[in-house]
């Protein structure tokens, strides 16, 4: 996740992360991360892809985390 938001909290008086501002489509969020924790947990991509796609995706989104 991009530690630079594009969208503005859905929370007021919260700063925008990933949690304000996902909170936009809660329903949206939840599904997200269903769809999260099967990729992790899911044995049919190797895990050594899996960390690949995580760290090229953390640069392109400039993710701080």
């Amino acid at each position: 996740m991009s530690t630079t938001p594009r969208l503005e909290s859905a929370v007021v008086g919260e700063p925008e992360d990933f949690r304000t501002v996902t909170a936009h489509a809660n329903q949206l969020m939840g599904k997200f991360f269903e769809l999260y924790g099967e990729f992790w947990a899911s044995t049919d991509v190797d895990p050594r892809l899996k960390e690949i796609t995580r760290l090229r995706n953390a640069r392109v989104t400039d993710c701080g985390f």
